[in-house]
């Protein structure tokens, strides 16, 4: 299944606009999508949400602003932000499910001990990568297919992140490929 990354950063970057993805991945039908804004304002953010679900009939997932979820129907948070509602990743996830509820919720991880950490919290999915290297995040570590091996040890289904291309195929345990910069291709 496709999992889509509208990074509006990249898009600004690109000359390219949230309305004209969210309209394309509307015709691939893809199932669900996250919206991702590092810089914006939260009225901004609001406001592209708002704008994204004009066009785009999915579940729309919103990255870390959690004070968004109104306007989203998940929530998906790296390690970093998951550690600043608290250190104890049970109790950051408690807090965390009391704001959003039973919407959906995902977790980035990078490697086994973090996968490991995953299976005990009460999330729907979690992100791994990087699978290749990107544009968007030239600091991540590309697991390549290790990957693919690391994805066999969550008992959540995984998303794999970073590079993934519309025509990649995985065995299973990849419920969903997470395509970002190549959607923004003609």
């Amino acid at each position: 299944m496709i999992y889509a990354l509208l990074d509006k950063e990249v898009l600004l970057k690109r000359g390219l606009s949230l309305e004209l993805l969210s309209k394309k991945i509307e015709m691939l039908n893809v199932p669900i999508a996250q919206y991702r804004n590092k810089s914006g304002s939260l009225a901004e953010k609001r406001k592209d949400l708002q704008l994204i679900k004009t066009y785009y009939r999915g579940q729309l997932i919103v990255n870390d602003a959690i004070e968004l979820i109104d306007e989203a129907d998940g929530l998906h948070i790296g390690q970093e932000d998951i550690r600043a509602f608290s250190a104890n990743l049970s109790e950051a996830i408690t807090a965390i499910r009391a704001k959003i509820g039973t919407k959906t919720l995902g977790l980035s991880t990078h490697n086994q001990e973090e996968i490991m950490e995953a299976n005990g919290l009460d999330l729907d999915y979690i992100g791994l990568g990087a699978y290749r290297g990107t544009n968007t995040k030239r600091e991540a570590k590309v697991l390549g297919e290790k990957a693919l091996e690391l994805a066999k040890y969550s008992k959540h289904p995984v998303g794999l992140i970073g590079g993934v291309k519309l025509n990649d195929v995985f065995e299973e345990q990849i419920t969903y490929r997470v395509i970002g910069s190549d959607l923004y291709e003609n």
